[in-house]
């Protein structure tokens, strides 16, 4: 697992591996970790976590870290080893394939979007024809949390997408899956995510903004967590095989 920053965790993700009964190997490149060899890996699945850091950061001075960790998941992809990149990760993940990464903008003329609160993703593909997608609504609730936008790689199959941003779940033949969205959170994490981010937040959502996630999360938490579990066996049923 690679985590960006101490407050987002695997969260519910973790929860379903402990199930399975899968060890988790932590890893904190910003922090100096060394990530694994793809060759000495097996069938390991690798998480790529999100943080506040831009995809395209790994461009600025003091990122090295960064740029290290793009060339090893972009061999780890070219391996074809399975990987499930979330937000930050998942933008890493389709640069890796051949994507790119840029500011989300809506509107004519076009102006910077922060996408950030709880809102509804639809599939653009029939569910039930997509074994990522069994047993989900058409439409699910998830937190969003970027003001980046994937342009997908050629070879990517758009799954779901959200009103503001089109590129939110997506894989990359069967061993590469990527969220811009978030279904792992549970509601210790949004705290102090809110905490870490209040500013980010307050821009994107106005001065109420951490009330109202608080308040949405009260009404949302059990539905977005039956939708998580269900989404992410899915994932683990599909990167296992």
């Amino acid at each position: 697992m690679v985590q960006h920053v101490a407050h987002e965790g695997p969260d519910l993700i973790a929860d379903l591996a402990q199930e399975r009964r899968m060890q988790i190997d932590l890893r904190r490149p910003s922090l100096g970790d060394p990530l694994p060899d793809p060759d000495e890996c097996g069938n390991t699945i690798a998480l790529v976590l999100g943080g506040p850091m831009g995809a395209n950061d790994h461009l600025q001075p003091g990122m090295d870290w960064l740029q290290r960790e793009l060339d090893w998941l972009t061999c780890w992809h070219q391996r074809q080893k399975p990987v499930l990149g979330i937000c930050l990760g998942a933008q890493l993940l389709a640069m890796a394939a051949g994507g790119s990464v840029e500011q989300l903008q809506v509107g004519q003329p076009e102006q910077p979007l922060k996408e950030v609160g709880f809102g509804a993703i639809h599939w653009v593909v029939d569910p039930t024809r997509e074994p990522l997608l069994q047993g989900l609504n058409p439409s699910e609730t998830v937190l969003h949390w970027h003001g980046d936008r994937i342009r997908l790689p050629s070879d990517a199959t758009l799954l779901g997408s959200s009103l503001h941003c089109k590129e939110q779940v997506f894989r990359i033949k069967r061993h590469a899956i990527g969220l811009q969205c978030h279904l792992e959170i549970s509601g210790s994490a949004l705290e102090s995510w809110i905490t870490a981010d209040r500013s980010y937040v307050v821009n994107a959502m106005g001065a109420d903004g951490p009330e109202q996630l608080n308040q949405d999360w009260k009404h949302l938490s059990a539905g977005l967590e039956k939708s998580g579990r269900k989404l992410f066996t899915n994932v683990f049923d599909q990167l296992q095989t």
